[in-house]
C-alpha cells in the first residue's frame, strides 16, 4: 500500500468518559511538543471535531448509557470526519478525548471504504466490549466495541433498558454502516487486563485474541506480531488504537481516567504499533485517554505519549521515502 500523507483529527470530546479531563488531552499533547521544540502540530494538516462537551452539565437520568444521544452525535461527527479524511486520500491520525470516539473513527474508515475488510489493534488495558445491557457503570468509553460489533451480549444483561436508550443504543450500532463494521476474529487485543464478566464471556464466546502484557514479554513481541499479523491476514486494512492507560500507569502516571496496573512500558507500544505499520495494512491510528487533570507528575503523560506518537508517525513517514 502506498503511504499517504497524514491529516490530524482533533476530537476533543471527554462526555463518555466517566471522569472529566480528557478533553484536554489534545491540548496537553500540544504543549509536550511545544516544550521539546518539536514543530510537529505545525506539520500536519487538521481538522477540530466540534463537541458537546457543555452536556457535562446536565443531569444525567440515564445512569445504564450516559449521555448517549449526545455521544451519538459526537460519534457521527467523527464518523463523518474520518470518512471524508480517507476518501481525501490522507492517513487519518486521529486524537481523541475519550474512547467511546473510537465508534466512529471505526464506522468512518467502514463507511468510506465499506467493500474493504477492516481489522482493529486495540492497545489498551480495558475491553470496551459492554453495552448498555450490561454495563456496571453505564460510561460509554467502556462500550464501543460492542457497538462496532453490533452486539447486545444478552447473555449477561443486567439492566433493563428504557425506550430511548435502546433507540440510541440501536443507532449507534448503525452509524456510518447499517451492520457490524468488524467481525470478532478480526479484532486484536494487546494488553487487556481489566476486565468483567460479561466483556470475558464474549473474549471466550467470540474468540477474541489478548495478547497480554506478560505473554508479550515471556514468548517475544516478534513471534506475538507474526502471529496476529497471521490471525489479520484476511483484513484489507488495519485500524489501531491507543489508549495510554494500556502502558503502566506506576511507571508512567496516572493521567488518564482509569489507570491500571503491570502494563506496557512506552518503548513496547511504540514497537507493537511500529510492527504493524510495517505490515502496510494501516489506515489509521487513535490516540485516547490523555487526562492532564489526574496527571501526578505533572504533564508526563501526555508527554509520553507524544514521544509514542512522534517516534511511530516518523517511522511511518521514513515509509514513504
Amino acid at each position: 500500500m502506498q503511504q499517504k500523507t497524514l491529516k490530524i483529527i482533533k476530537n476533543r470530546s471527554d462526555i463518555g468518559a466517566g471522569t472529566r479531563g480528557s478533553d484536554m488531552g489534545i491540548d496537553a499533547l500540544e504543549i509536550a511538543a511545544i516544550n521539546c521544540e518539536n514543530d510537529f502540530f505545525n506539520r500536519h494538516l487538521f481538522d477540530d471535531v466540534a463537541t458537546h462537551n457543555e452536556s457535562v452539565y446536565d443531569k444525567v437520568r440515564n445512569s445504564f448509557a450516559k449521555r448517549i444521544g449526545h455521544v451519538f452525535e459526537q460519534c457521527s461527527r467523527v464518523t463523518e470526519v474520518v470518512k471524508q479524511t480517507v476518501k481525501e486520500g490522507f492517513f487519518p491520525l486521529v486524537l481523541s478525548g475519550d474512547h467511546s470516539s473510537a465508534l466512529g473513527t471505526i464506522s468512518g474508515l467502514k463507511a468510506a471504504q465499506p467493500e474493504r475488510t477492516l481489522g482493529v489493534v486495540w492497545i489498551d488495558a480495558h475491553a470496551d466490549l459492554h453495552s448498555p445491557y450490561t454495563s456496571p457503570s453505564g460510561n460509554i468509553h467502556g462500550m464501543p466495541l460492542a457497538a462496532v460489533l453490533a452486539e447486545d451480549n444478552l447473555a449477561c444483561q443486567i439492566n433493563n433498558l428504557r425506550d430511548d436508550t435502546d433507540h440510541y443504543w440501536e443507532a449507534m450500532k448503525r452509524i456510518g454502516t447499517p451492520n457490524a463494521k468488524i467481525k470478532p476474529e478480526h479484532l486484536v487485543f494487546w494488553g487487556v487486563r481489566d476486565t468483567e464478566l460479561p466483556e470475558v464471556h464474549l473474549m471466550h464466546t467470540q474468540n477474541i485474541r489478548n495478547f497480554t502484557v506478560s505473554e508479550v514479554r515471556f514468548r517475544g513481541l516478534t513471534t506475538c506480531l507474526s502471529e496476529a499479523l497471521e490471525r489479520l491476514e484476511a483484513c484489507d486494512d488495519l485500524y489501531i488504537s491507543f489508549d495510554v492507560d494500556s502502558m503502566d500507569c506506576d511507571l508512567v502516571s496516572y493521567g488518564t481516567g482509569t489507570p491500571v496496573s503491570k502494563g506496557f512500558d512506552p518503548a513496547e507500544v511504540e514497537s507493537i504499533i511500529k510492527g504493524f505499520l510495517d505490515s502496510e495494512k494501516v489506515i489509521c491510528l487513535e490516540i485516547a485517554e490523555i487526562n492532564p487533570l489526574l496527571d501526578t507528575r505533572g504533564n508526563k503523560m501526555a508527554e509520553t505519549a507524544f514521544g509514542v506518537l512522534d517516534n511511530t508517525i516518523l517511522h511511518y513517514e521514513q515509509k514513504k521515502m
